[in-house]
């Protein structure tokens, strides 16, 4: 039976309970499953004497106050579906591209935490509402919140986005986020630290902060510096699009399936006794697709990649692709080099060393060092370069964006090195449970 709930009954889904019990012997069997087991159950012990009454902190539970009740924006931003033992969340926001809001993100938590404490859900599953999986962090209503002096705000919209991240990435169950259509940004956070990533012909991925004056964030340092060669570096400061082919390519989907068919692998799934992810990888092998990037593909130039971004410097960058345009007449340098050219010069040089970093960092370190950054670039301090990009872009749509600095030579070190620092003395970081909850990667 497929039903869709709204999350306000409280009631629960029940998976058929027939065979199952002997099922569930056999895999309790399994190692893996049995350590993912315990530890699910000291960290809800854990939990329960940090957070009285199993509650999350009340980070994960602000609002503006000017804003709807909090459980109605909840309620209606991330839809459930339920089918046997699984469940899905529906990132539901059509009219902005799905992007995330601070109730989105609470919700997403406390579904999530529910999820795993729950015995009776094998697995879960994430996906959008439409024809879009997740454009990003809702930048517009950001930009509005900084306009009005609801710096605070902006604070909670950060710490709620990258706590569910982190629970996320140490999530005891299997999840399954079905990428279809465009996935950037914070929509890229939200998935792939979970156990499966499955991109269509329809999916576009992309990290295109720099170009509204911001830095990827939502995990992207970890995610971006561990993908193949020097790729990260490429895609962090350029912002440029990878298909689902290519996502599958260098790993950061795990599976591949044409959009035709996500309705049957979407029944398939459903239909799942299971809280094994061999079983679930096994179902997803079965119904997916077979697929290589065309021949024009940043996949087939790794070389030229690393040889133009293995550079100390974004100057350095720059120089080496126009040495290779001139060279080679090649389409593709000349699209780096605009993207490059079009982007916050201060932003730049922020996310070459963010990408940088996460290559020697942990999940954990990753999101609290983007969570210092972030802060800063709402900040004003040292550029207003975030507010600027949003309104050339998204607000004024002018695309004409008058970036501070205005070019790279005018953007220090020690301004950099600021971007990496505490707005003050008594801001307090980014506080992740990793005594409670250890991330697998």
């Amino acid at each position: 039976m497929h039903t869709v709930d709204n999350g306000s009954s409280g009631e629960r889904h029940r998976a058929e309970k027939e065979g199952e019990g002997s099922s569930r012997r056999a895999r309790g069997k399994e190692p893996k499953i049995r350590r993912l087991r315990e530890a699910a159950s000291l960290a809800r012990d854990l939990r329960g004497a940090r957070f009285p009454g199993g509650r999350c902190g009340r980070s994960f539970c602000r609002s503006p106050p000017d804003a709807a009740p909090a459980d109605d924006l909840e309620s209606s931003q991330v839809l459930v579906e339920g089918r046997g033992c699984s469940r899905t969340a529906i990132l539901h926001r059509p009219s902005a591209l799905n992007a995330l809001s601070t109730a989105m993100d609470a919700r997403l938590q406390k579904l999530y935490k529910n999820w795993e404490d729950d015995p009776d859900i094998g697995f879960v599953m994430m996906k959008g509402s439409g024809r879009v999986f997740c454009a990003g962090g809702d930048i517009v209503s950001l930009y509005q919140l900084i306009n009005r002096g609801k710096i605070e705000d902006c604070k909670d919209f950060f710490r709620t986005l990258y706590s569910f991240i982190y629970f996320l990435g140490t999530f005891l169950k299997p999840q399954v986020a079905l990428l279809n259509g465009i996935t950037m940004g914070g929509g890229a956070g939200v998935s792939i630290p979970g156990t499966f990533r499955v991109a269509t012909d329809k999916t576009v991925f992309a990290t295109p902060e720099n170009l509204i004056g911001f830095h990827p964030d939502a995990g992207a340092s970890l995610y971006l510096s561990h993908l193949p060669g020097l790729l990260g570096e490429y895609l962090g400061v350029t912002g440029e699009k990878l298909t689902g082919a290519e996502m599958m390519a260098c790993g950061l989907a795990t599976h591949y399936t044409l959009d035709a068919r996500l309705p049957l692998i979407e029944e398939q799934l459903g239909k799942l006794v299971t809280d094994d992810p061999s079983v679930i990888e096994s179902m997803l092998e079965k119904y997916g697709d077979l697929v290589c990037p065309d021949k024009m593909s940043v996949i087939h130039k790794m070389e030229l990649v690393d040889k133009c971004f293995g550079h100390d410097t974004v100057e350095e960058i720059i120089d080496a692709l126009e040495s290779k345009t001139a060279g080679l007449k090649d389409s593709w340098c000349n699209s780096a080099l605009k993207r490059l050219k079009e982007a916050s010069p201060l932003s730049l040089k922020v996310s070459l060393r963010s990408v940088r970093e996460g290559r020697f960092q942990t999940f954990d370190q990753c999101l609290a060092r983007e969570y210092r950054m972030s802060l800063q670039g709402i900040s004003k301090q040292i550029s207003g370069d975030f507010c600027e990009g949003v309104r050339a872009r998204m607000v004024d749509k002018d695309l004409a964006p008058k970036w501070d600095p205005p070019s790279l030579d005018k953007v220090s070190e020690d301004m950099v090195d600021q971007y990496f620092s505490p707005l003050s003395e008594l801001e307090p970081d980014l506080d992740l449970p990793t005594k409670v909850r250890e991330a697998f990667t």
